[in-house]
């Protein structure tokens, strides 16, 4: 399956842009995609949001957004930046007092809204405070508050509005010498969305965050997000991530997860490749695809290897075998006992009750045996003097 991620590596040409540093974490200029989430709760109310900025970091999320509409939230955010486990970006609307409270609070970058906050005086203030601390700011441009300006000059196409609007912005922020940018045009509609990155790509080499807003509960959200965020990480555009779902935040992460996986993008744990059962199965595939996903993504965890691997939890003779021999390690099975394959050569068979285990178990040998290799292969290196 190595040589389909190369494949897919060269397809994928990915746009060269600027890099910024969100407190540790690299974006754009080449660096992995960057997966982010925000915060649900009220932001004022500390102990929440920290338990939440922890549960979506166990589950991978590389940087966390918080919402700050008010005195009670600006307040917060020196506690919430020193107990978050990553980078915390405070999302600023209307408030220009906040983006300087958030700043003066640590929080790594700033989402800024160009149709919400307009006073130039206003802005440069931001950006003064901004550089001396080496903060990013993100020009947030949403269709459905944008610069009335641009919107008269562009009164039937929004993605045009969008771009202007985002432009506007941009050579603002660059007539006072800031550079630290990160720039997103989301939408609800997904084909809006899509056409204002593929224009914004074409106008500035800045990175650019992606997101489809207001995209709906879990399977719509998913849906949407899947084609707007996908279909332009396939074409090369984008440096960081956020599903919009109505719903949890660990969703959210774990759907940006997922796209970027299956794009060969980055991996955050195994690739689970399992038939969609039917008629012909007579194994409980769909707990033991689950248990075996659950188990590697801990593995995964321990040790990165592991999400290099990829598994195949096949029901029946007719694709089992053919999966397998295009896997790490396959498990077709079939009659309550299953055949396990390791490269394509069968190892073992099973019964049903010890397929997750044996599958486990044959990851671990293939982690380890490839560990032991490469270490046999230093030791047998020549050393140059």
């Amino acid at each position: 399956m190595a040589d389909c991620y190369d494949r897919l590596d060269e397809m994928i040409e990915r746009r060269k842009t600027r890099q910024i540093q969100v407190g540790q974490v690299p974006m754009g200029g080449g660096a992995p995609v960057v997966v982010q989430t925000m915060t649900k709760t009220e932001t004022g109310d500390v102990a929440a949001t920290l338990a939440q900025i922890r549960q979506v970091a166990e589950a991978g999320c590389d940087v966390v957004r918080v919402a700050v509409p008010d005195q009670a939230a600006a307040y917060a955010l020196p506690e919430i930046v020193r107990g978050s486990p990553m980078p915390v970006i405070a999302d600023i609307h209307f408030h220009y007092q906040f983006a300087l409270a958030a700043i003066a609070a640590g929080c790594h970058k700033i989402r800024w809204n160009p149709g919400n906050i307009r006073k130039i005086e206003q802005v440069q203030e931001v950006v003064e405070a901004a550089k001396a601390r080496r903060v990013a700011l993100r020009i947030g441009v949403n269709a459905g508050s944008l610069d009335p300006e641009c919107s008269r000059e562009h009164p039937h196409d929004v993605a045009a509005a969008m771009v202007a609007s985002a432009m506007k912005s941009v050579r603002l922020m660059e007539s006072l010498d800031f550079h630290d940018l990160v720039l997103s045009l989301k939408a609800s509609d997904v084909l809006t969305m899509m056409r204002a990155y593929r224009l914004m790509a074409k106008a500035c080499n800045y990175p650019l965050h992606l997101g489809v807003t207001e995209a709906g509960l879990p399977r719509d959200a998913t849906i949407k997000s899947s084609i707007g965020i996908g279909g332009l990480l396939a074409e090369g555009i984008g440096d960081t991530i956020r599903v919009s779902i109505t719903g949890d935040p660990v969703e959210e992460v774990k759907v940006g997860q997922g796209m970027l996986s299956a794009l060969g993008l980055r991996r955050f744990g195994a690739e689970i490749i399992a038939c969609p059962s039917c008629g012909r199965v007579q194994i409980d595939l769909v707990r033991i695809a689950s248990e075996v996903d659950a188990r590697m993504r801990v593995l995964a965890k321990e040790d990165p290897r592991y999400a290099q691997i990829t598994l195949s939890i096949m029901g029946c003779v007719v694709n089992g075998p053919g999966e397998a021999h295009l896997s790490d390690i396959g498990l077709s099975g079939g009659g309550g006992m299953g055949i396990i394959y390791r490269k394509g050569e069968m190892v073992r068979r099973v019964p049903e009750a010890e397929m997750v285990e044996a599958v486990i178990q044959e990851a671990k040998d293939f982690v380890n045996n490839s560990k032991q290799s490469a270490i046999s292969n230093q030791q047998s290196a020549p050393v140059h003097s």
